[in-house]
């Protein structure tokens, strides 16, 4: 029997009472993977061997989870620095905790998020206990760390669950193939196999010489499936976009654009948000370290700015009488919200001086140092709009939005009152997930106090809102998590598949 070198090398490796991967025969018959997958099938097609398939797991470590295999997790390292501090025999200040144990940045919001939930401990009222009892050496998911670090493997499902959902670890499946010679096979390795040389194309020169005679023509399957090709496709996300802005357009507002980073002070001073907001700290926000500062900004308005958060504007406003730094309001960070934007053109800064009515809108990237979770990511689309006009009422501002979500064939939006620094009053937006029932909050919104309209120079009303373009996604496709169409971890498959709604 005449076989192609590569089914004679297949056949010559195989072996009739013992398995061999697709692997192993590679590495055996100096093949390629793809070359011996071929001639498997083939000999498979010829009776002349059986393949078996299964699927393999595996389980890897991500980047943070090598980073606490090595190092420890968090919330042992919280323990540790508490037990340390002698909170097993009384609470002690969870700052103090957290500064002897060195953690910093979203590390402390982990160790916080799974000290109670491991039996660490507890922590009410910014104080931490520690359980004396409770030794890290048991704790499951650290072993498990370091076994996969070590190479072994871990067969708690629970424990992987947990891990993978923390973002400790990546599964993997793989399909392997194991090959064992059949009777027939036997047959034809005791009959004799030669290799005969294969070609996939006669050319004129085989047929003058007669050597098409003497070679093997490759069997080409015609019925086989043809390589999968995707072409290029807006993503889903931007299709939404695209349509918000089709409708925001519409409905008569004008596009704003902006700087992503920019100085506090147009991100938050502006927006009558005290210097010591929690918001304000670098645990929330994304400081530029080159360029540090912006010098061009209008002295008048940071002068009425100023005045408006130690004073307050009006006789009902005393203002916050907390220290306010122009320094700091230079600061440059990424902005956490678009409504840097928003004062920049009432301000007159951007277009010039506006005469009401004026509706502008925007749908831009934001940044905030965020928890990742399904419905939270470091990065995220905002849809920022305002109105000024005369009498304007909270009325106005709902009827907007019921208009707006209309669009979208969202006719169940509700509201909760609210506050906001810089809105009186405010309410936030909810929607019901199509799949799942539960309520999501998809935005924010209000009418701006004097402390912020006052400053800009504007003597009117200004409805504003600030809106979650993922969640609108979440509202419209039933995505439940905004990490399947954003971010590194996106399911492309899910993103190639989905139906476009108009």
């Amino acid at each position: 029997m005449k076989l192609p070198e590569s089914q004679v090398a297949v056949l010559e490796t195989a072996s009739a009472t013992d398995e061999r991967t697709i692997e192993e025969l590679a590495e055996q018959t100096d093949l390629k993977p793809e070359t011996v997958t071929g001639a498997v099938f083939e000999l498979e097609e010829e009776g002349l061997l059986s393949v078996d398939e299964r699927t393999e797991e595996s389980v890897s470590l991500t980047e943070e989870g090598e980073e606490y295999a090595e190092d420890g997790l968090p919330e042992i390292k919280l323990y540790e620095a508490a037990l340390s501090a002698g909170a097993d025999e009384e609470p002690i200040q969870m700052g103090q905790a957290i500064g002897q144990s060195g953690l910093g940045g979203p590390q402390v919001n982990i160790a916080l998020s799974n000290y109670a939930r491991k039996g660490y401990g507890s922590i009410e009222d910014g104080e931490i206990s520690a359980n004396a009892g409770t030794n890290p050496e048991d704790d499951e998911e650290a072993s498990a760390l370091s076994a996969l670090a070590a190479g072994e493997s871990v067969d708690d499902a629970d424990v992987l669950d947990q891990l993978e959902s923390r973002g400790l670890v990546e599964r993997a499946e793989s399909t392997v193939r194991s090959v064992t010679l059949t009777e027939a096979g036997v047959t034809a390795m005791m009959e004799g196999v030669e290799a005969a040389e294969t070609v996939g194309q006669l050319t004129p020169e085989m047929l003058t010489t007669g050597r098409w005679r003497d070679v093997e023509f490759a069997e080409y399957n015609v019925a086989a499936d043809a390589e999968r090709i995707d072409g290029g496709k807006v993503h889903i996300l931007r299709q939404t976009a695209n349509r918000v802005k089709d409708v925001l357009v519409g409905m008569g507002f004008e596009e704003m654009d902006g700087p992503h980073a920019d100085a506090d002070f147009w991100i938050n001073d502006c927006l009558f948000m005290p210097q010591d907001h929690p918001a304000r700290t670098h645990w929330d926000r994304f400081a530029l370290s080159n360029p540090t500062e912006i010098r061009d900004l209008p002295d008048d308005l940071v002068e009425r700015v100023r005045r408006a958060h130690l004073e307050g504007i009006g006789e009902n406003s005393d203002g916050y009488h907390s220290p306010w730094d122009e320094e700091f309001a230079r600061a440059i960070a990424l902005r956490g919200h678009t409504t840097s934007l928003s004062m920049r053109y009432l301000s007159g800064h951007a277009v010039g001086e506006l005469e009401p009515p004026r509706r502008f809108f925007s749908v831009e990237k934001v940044y905030r140092n965020d928890t990742l979770d399904p419905t939270h990511l470091l990065e995220f689309f905002q849809i920022e709009g305002w109105v000024m006009a005369d009498d304007l009422s909270v009325r106005d501002l709902m009827g907007t939005f019921e208009e707006f979500y209309e669009q979208f064939g969202i006719t169940d939006i509700r509201f909760k009152p609210h506050y906001n620094p810089y809105t009186e009053p405010s309410f936030e937006l909810f929607g019901n997930h199509p799949e799942t029932g539960e309520l999501i909050e998809i935005g924010n919104s209000g009418m701006f106090r004097p402390e912020v309209l006052e400053p800009l120079g504007v003597d009117c009303d200004v409805m504003a809102w600030g809106l979650a373009l993922e969640r609108l996604l979440m509202l419209m496709y039933g995505f439940e998590d905004i990490r399947d169409v954003h971010g590194t971890l996106c399911d492309l498959e899910l993103l190639r598949d989905v139906e476009v709604i108009h």
